[in-house]
């Protein structure tokens, strides 16, 4: 029985691939009015690729999505976590209500209440501290040279102290990494914007280093040139520094809960955040105001995506932070949350 997960889905023309069913070019003009808008549409209009498949294996031949066309997108497909179906059922659904837009008869189903179960890795310091001593135990070996064990010493000490995601990692060029002021440029962030983040001096004192065993190594550092590649000068892969990140867990003595439960490498943004409220707490800042600001640092679209951390942090520093989640209990009332404010990619790391 055909399922949307498990047929291949057709790329975007400038990847090399055109679609063919009867939606290929309103998906086409709905991806660009929402880039045109500020979002990030690569996993939208892969899905939606995807959709467009499956109306051809139907035979679909006429524009408006049916309730049963609708259903058969829907259902939830084998070791598919609930997120990530929903996530699917609302990018249809927002297609739906642009193809109402344009004049056609389009379904448009009612959304079930969601509420993610997700409970991130907080990595305690110690940990860390393990981490870090594995990072910097690994040898890349002369027959490898397109390892990228190299760049996890710094990669890893990146992103605990900044909380930025892997792939805004991995996008920096040198140019994008200002050590003398300490700053990291952020461009086309997960949500349309673009962002400074501050490094602090020991921080910038690792890219240093990590910038000299590249130069030592006959790697060009040109301005454009990604600052984080392989041994032979290769941009390095997320998928890559996952399963990397997987064995240094392991040497580290954290024992893995298997696929989406970590503790994984996106659980260091997730450990930044909660620390960075319990230092405002102990600080004694002002949390109306450092919680709009915490938002903006880490790229959230709105302050209830930022909110999920006070409740982690009250589960682990009741007494600390009480006063947090009094403020914000009935501006954030616990009502489900919609998969379109999830963090990154929390269901499919």
């Amino acid at each position: 029985m055909f399922h949307p997960l498990f047929t291949v889905s057709f790329m975007s023309k400038t990847k090399g691939y055109i679609n063919h069913g009867i939606y290929a070019d309103l998906i086409h003009q709905y991806v660009e009015y929402k880039r045109s808008l500020g979002f990030r549409m690569e996993d939208v209009e892969e899905r939606l690729q995807r959709f467009d498949r499956m109306t051809v294996e139907r035979k679909e031949d006429t524009i408006g999505i049916t309730q049963s066309l609708f259903d058969e997108w829907g259902k939830i497909a084998p070791l598919e976590s609930i997120a990530n179906n929903y996530g699917r059922i609302c990018i249809l659904r927002g297609f739906s209500a642009y193809l109402q837009l344009m004049g056609y008869s389009s379904y448009i189903p009612r959304l079930p209440r969601y509420k993610s179960t997700f409970t991130p890795h907080i990595y305690t310091k110690q940990e860390m501290s393990n981490i870090f001593r594995e990072c910097d135990k690994l040898y890349c070996h002369r027959r490898y040279l397109y390892s990228s064990k190299c760049v996890m010493p710094c990669l890893v000490r990146l992103l605990y102290s900044t909380g930025i995601r892997i792939n805004e990692a991995l996008r920096l060029t040198h140019a994008d990494v200002e050590l003398e002021n300490g700053i990291l440029m952020l461009r086309e962030c997960k949500n349309g914007q673009d962002r400074l983040i501050p490094l602090s001096l020991s921080m910038r004192e690792i890219c240093r280093d990590y910038l000299d065993y590249k130069q030592r190594a006959g790697l060009l550092c040109l301005p454009k040139d990604k600052f984080f590649t392989a041994t032979d000068g290769r941009t390095c892969e997320s998928v890559t520094v996952y399963e990397i990140f997987r064995v240094i867990v392991y040497r580290a003595g954290l024992p893995h809960g298997g696929r989406g439960k970590g503790p994984r490498l996106h659980d260091l943004r997730h450990t930044f955040c909660v620390n960075s409220l319990v230092k405002m707490a102990e600080e004694g800042m002002d949390l109306y105001t450092s919680m709009p600001v915490l938002m903006t640092y880490m790229g959230h679209k709105s302050l209830s995506a930022t909110n999920r951390y006070v409740r982690i942090t009250e589960e682990m520093y009741p007494n600390l932070i009480h006063r947090i989640d009094e403020a914000y209990r009935y501006i954030f009332p616990e009502t489900g949350t919609d998969p379109a404010e999830l963090d990154d990619d929390d269901e499919d790391d």
